[in-house]
């Protein structure tokens, strides 16, 4: 699997170099201990070393390598980082959302509804790359709606190692065929159902659910 250009426009080389790189060490087509070059990665992308450097920078705040003189060490995702990784989201989305039962936030339920119908639309045609796409937006338009800085840096410092797992994990899922993805995209209208009722309490109880859920999932799927 590659990265999905569709989901570069507007990125510059660096951080089309890095999606691409971020891909394949979570993806554990670059193993932990591997020493990544900066000439190497270069020619591949036939460039120069810059934006490769402006890529490796990226992963190494992401925790993903570790910069030393021999190069870039792949340091990887093991299960401890990605249920830690999941324990973030829960606590970011679980705040977004309840801060979310507040007043009235029609638009987004409307927007929330049209990712849950093009999740279904990308199940019948067999596109996991439009339900992944789907999906992280579904979760990343919450976010954006509780209107909170800090709680929006915290999420931009995780959101392209989510990004990237939801990718692989939905790849996973369509292999279990269409009434389970389908299942997944129903689980998206209890969260919308929870917004709808703008009651704090059954929005808390819903995105536990939601996340229980979720999360054995997710470690069933990745490599």
């Amino acid at each position: 699997m590659q990265y999905p250009s569709a989901w570069l426009q507007g990125s510059s080389l660096g951080e089309s170099i890095a999606c691409e790189l971020r891909l394949q060490i979570i993806n554990e087509k670059i193993k932990p201990g591997e020493i990544l070059s900066e000439n190497r990665i270069a020619a591949d992308f036939g460039t120069s070393r810059s934006p490769v450097r402006e890529a490796l920078k990226s992963l190494s705040i992401e925790g993903l390598i570790r910069l030393e003189r021999m190069g870039a060490v792949v340091i990887g995702l093991n299960l401890k980082d990605v249920e830690e990784l999941y324990d973030v989201r829960y606590l970011i989305e679980s705040f977004a959302q309840q801060r979310l039962a507040e007043g009235n936030h029609e638009a987004l339920i409307s927007q929330l509804e049209q990712s849950i119908d093009k999740m279904k639309l990308a199940v019948k045609h067999n596109n996991f790359v439009d339900f992944a796409h789907q999906d992280f937006s579904f979760h990343e338009a919450i976010i954006t709606e509780a209107n909170h800085s800090r709680i929006l840096h915290l999420w931009n410092s995780i959101r392209h190692i989510v990004m990237t797992v939801i990718l692989i994990t939905t790849e996973k899922g369509f292999e279990n065929g269409e009434d389970r993805m389908n299942w997944v995209a129903d689980k998206h209208q209890t969260v919308v159902d929870g917004l709808r009722s703008r009651d704090a309490e059954t929005i808390r109880r819903v995105v536990q659910e939601y996340f229980a859920d979720s999360g054995e999932t997710l470690i069933r799927s990745l490599p």
